[in-house]
């Protein structure tokens, strides 16, 4: 059985994987806060309520923005 290979891009850089994961499970394996950030889905903010629903498809592109506090 051959694995289908998806390709796709975050941050501009480019990933591959082998696997079906959401949106959430590629936040948490990256280990970002998901408190602190802003996520852009094909060029769509997505809610965070439907980050479990979204899996990760063959040319998607998404764009974490982390927000930092300042004083």
């Amino acid at each position: 059985m051959i694995k289908q290979t998806k390709t796709f891009f975050l941050n501009g850089q480019e990933y591959r994987i082998y696997k079906r994961i959401s949106l959430n499970e590629l936040i948490s394996y990256f280990d970002y806060n998901s408190a602190l950030l802003v996520l852009e889905y094909n060029n769509f903010i997505c809610n965070k309520k439907n980050w479990n629903k979204i899996f990760i498809t063959n040319k998607d592109k998404i764009e974490i923005v982390t927000i930092v506090g300042g004083g």
